[in-house]
């Protein structure tokens, strides 16, 4: 049975990260998950704001980053 999950990854000024990462049964729910992450991440005031959706054999779906003041 396929799961999903979704990571969540928030780089802080200082440097520091936090990845939340949160696991779905249905693909719909994970790509909801993801793309609300991203709608956050368009205008988080972090320097870098990310998500990745993958299945649960880690294979990356999709994935989208924001850079804020930051260059790449």
């Amino acid at each position: 049975m396929e799961k999903y999950i979704v990571i969540e990854m928030q780089t802080f000024a200082e440097g520091n990260m936090s990845t939340p990462c949160y696991a779905y049964d249905s693909q719909a729910s994970a790509e909801a998950k993801y793309h609300s992450i991203l709608a956050g991440a368009a205008v988080s005031k972090l320097p870098v704001h990310a998500a990745v959706l993958a299945n649960n054999a880690g294979i990356v779906m999709e994935s989208k980053c924001y850079y804020h003041g930051v260059s790449e």
